[in-house]
């Protein structure tokens, strides 16, 4: 099938069937390591674009606004999105941003075309909503579309209250803003924490929350982490997701748990959270010496396990 446009840059990963080989475009989606940020993308200085739209309203109103800002005069803008994930709600957006738009749907996808233009006025606002910003309940930088923005997970507050007192190196994988970086920094006697995170936003924000000068910081996709210098660490905490492109996936936690497996020395400690009908036990005690559940409460399960 081919694709709907021949576009010249891409954020996210659209389908192949409906989009064509998008691999080898220009990247703009803060989920691609080493992609470019859209953000900061000159007014008016791209080409067409095709867009995978994100499924959280205030974040895909931000991007496609920030696509918007970003694309010459005349360039084509392809959004597409599934229809249970943001894609009935995608003409609204264009609507409220001021765009003229052709709207189809095809493979469970609704897409929608248009070439530039929209109110300047909604497309800075749809921007200022989702900039990143301060919340001073959380007492955290944060943004919308970065896992948990607006509160603190249950789960990682259940592990916060289970760690111990640490000490030498260690990570966390999946780190987001930076929550359990305060929980584990506050033993002196750990020497060096690196914080691995896949969404460039949420490093962005946790270089702020986090400026500990023991810390360091990585954009990684952990189920394909390639880093030598974190071989045999001490510890390692973390609280992994289960869910991929908003659909629930039981094996991403399960490659986090191999992938610390494979990082901690011999007698080194993995802490790690769980939603409690997740089957992490048997990769659990596959890859360790020893698993124990430390607590569970609020749906959720602690674990320490011994490499």
């Amino acid at each position: 099938m081919s694709a709907l446009t021949e576009a010249e840059n891409v954020y996210g990963a659209p389908p192949l069937e409906l989009c064509g080989d998008t691999s080898r475009l220009p990247q703009f989606s803060p989920l691609m390591p080493g992609a470019q940020d859209l953000h900061e993308a000159a007014p008016a200085s791209l080409g067409s674009l095709t867009m995978l739209a994100p499924p959280g309203t205030i974040e895909r109103r931000y991007t496609l606004a920030l696509a918007l800002r970003a694309l010459k005069p005349d360039a084509t803008l392809t959004a597409l999105a599934p229809k249970d994930k943001g894609g009935t709600r995608l003409a609204g957006d264009m609507e409220a941003l001021g765009c003229t738009f052709h709207e189809s749907a095809k493979r469970h996808h609704r897409i929608c075309v248009t070439q530039g233009g929209g109110d300047a006025k909604a497309i800075a606002q749809a921007i200022a909503d989702g900039a990143p910003r301060f919340d001073e309940e959380l007492g955290l930088w944060t943004q919308p579309g970065v896992f948990s923005w607006n509160r603190i997970d249950p789960g990682s507050a259940l592990l916060m209250n289970h760690l111990p007192d640490f000490s030498g190196r260690g990570a966390d994988l999946g780190a987001g803003l930076g929550v359990l970086a305060h929980g584990v920094l506050a033993s002196p006697q750990v020497t060096e924490l690196t914080l691995i995170e896949l969404d460039a936003r949420a490093i962005a924000c946790a270089k702020r929350n986090v400026t500990d000068a023991r810390v360091h910081f990585l954009q990684a996709d952990v189920r394909k982490l390639n880093a030598p210098t974190l071989k045999a660490l001490d510890f390692i905490v973390m609280n992994p997701p289960f869910h991929d492109g908003g659909a629930e996936d039981k094996s991403l936690g399960q490659s986090f748990i191999k992938t610390a497996a494979g990082l901690l020395k011999k007698g080194g400690r993995l802490y790690c959270v769980a939603n409690r009908h997740l089957p992490y036990e048997s990769v659990l005690k596959e890859n360790f010496r020893r698993v124990t559940m430390l607590a569970e409460g609020a749906g959720f399960k602690i674990y320490e396990a011994l490499a």
